[in-house]
């Protein structure tokens, strides 16, 4: 599975309504079975909008947010996916096929990446639901008992709570 930022910035931010589900269910995921990919596009656009004053009142600081990707891509079950070969064509693709322009180019970008790696994109943006050759998972539509296609595992390093969102966009605890 690869992760939108959304889903980093709900279990980031305590404020949030998503907060909890967003929180538990990525510690889940980050505990489980089944890779949980931070693309760099997703990293960025965390990095992007947690230290972006015009998005929060205390927006996180820029080593305090590095700090919590450092400690998400640290999770035993995290890794980075890169573009295959085959990737610009299923961009290219996505693109065409479904009249991609302005913002859903990004979207586009995640989901062929997705598409590359056969896995799902794991967002709270309904966009993704346009882009019927990826499966696309909400996590906040689902049950708190964790992700949908992943059983946790005892037999590896557990991620602690506080590794996948500190108390509010302003602290590092």
């Amino acid at each position: 599975m690869l992760l939108d930022a959304n889903i980093l910035l709900y279990a980031r931010n305590s404020d949030d309504p998503h907060h909890d589900r967003a929180r538990t269910w990525l510690v889940d995921a980050l505990n489980g079975s089944t890779r949980v990919g931070f693309p760099w596009q997703t990293v960025a656009a965390f990095l992007r909008i947690a230290t972006n004053p015009r998005a929060f009142a205390e927006p996180l600081e820029p080593e305090v947010a590095w700090q919590q990707v450092e400690d998400w891509l640290a999770a035993p079950r995290a890794w980075v996916p890169q573009p295959t070969a085959a990737y610009a064509g299923v961009l290219g693709r996505l693109v065409r096929n479904h009249r991609v322009r302005g913002p859903l180019v990004t979207d586009a970008a995640l989901a062929a990446l997705a598409i590359d790696h056969g896995v799902a994109v794991v967002s709270a943006d309904a966009d993704f639901a346009r882009f019927f050759d990826v499966r696309w998972i909400n996590p906040l539509d689902q049950p708190v008992s964790g992700p949908a296609d992943d059983a946790s595992s005892g037999a590896e390093e557990q991620v602690d709570e506080r590794d996948a969102s500190a108390t509010g966009p302003e602290q590092d605890t």
